[in-house]
């Protein structure tokens, strides 16, 4: 087969403990998942999740141990940091029941949900999608993806994102309003997932603006932690 120009590479990222990598299908995110986080965008209860995309290459790949670049996107003067446990999927499925969600998951990673939240602010109060708030380029730093069986007891892990070495975010994975499983039946009554899938599952509260020259540094307890510049 012939292509009219050379096809792009396929997005991918690296996988603890081996030299092979995952690659990207679509990615998933999981809006207002914490209760607090919620609250302080000014929404309360346990609402019905809500799901939105980002291309696959949006993806800022950091090695372990290393600090990654991330570039001061354009349009914007209030970028804000979200931090989030990632879900890797690697066996699909479409209306996946929530006691047989684990089995559809290969690992997991720490992510990061950037937002241009006065883009993404201006679009809704117009009644407009807000993709340019979320699903522009370098919108979605991930760190190595630690295969389930390695991860340990991620269900009650710890989750925390600090800027210049100050908490800026922390709570723990155990205080999602949909728990991992439920997002998974969620979200594939409405999509087939495929292996190669991401979900970024939400964000604790303290979310915030980041400035270039800003070091954001952020974990899941049991993953390899996630570190960038902004530049």
């Amino acid at each position: 087969m012939s292509y009219v120009f050379s096809p792009a590479p396929v997005a991918s990222v690296p996988v603890v403990g081996s030299g092979d990598r995952f690659p990207v299908h679509r990615i998933y995110c999981v809006g207002r998942n914490y209760e607090e986080h919620a609250k302080e965008m000014g929404f309360t209860g346990r609402e019905p999740p809500f799901f939105f995309l980002k291309p696959a290459d949006a993806i800022v790949v950091v090695n372990a141990g290393e600090t990654g670049l991330l570039p001061y996107p354009s349009l914007t003067s209030n970028l804000h940091h979200e931090i989030e446990l990632v879900v890797a999927i690697g066996k699909g499925g479409k209306n996946i029941k929530a006691a047989d969600a684990l089995q559809h998951i290969y690992g997991y990673a720490v992510g990061l949900d950037m937002t241009r939240r006065d883009l993404q602010n201006d679009m809704k109060k117009q009644g407009r999608p807000w993709c340019i708030g979320k699903g522009f380029d370098a919108s979605a730093p991930i760190g190595p993806i630690t295969p389930a069986e390695q991860a340990g007891d991620i269900a009650h892990a710890a989750i925390w994102l600090q800027i210049n070495g100050a908490d800026r975010q922390r709570s723990t994975v155990s205080q999602l309003i949909w728990n991992i499983a439920e997002t998974i039946e969620h979200l594939s009554a409405a999509w087939e997932l495929a292996p190669g899938d991401l979900i970024y599952t939400g964000t604790p509260e303290g979310v915030g603006a980041v400035v270039r020259g800003d070091t954001l540094e952020g974990g899941v307890d049991g993953l390899p932690t996630l570190r960038l510049s902004v530049v």
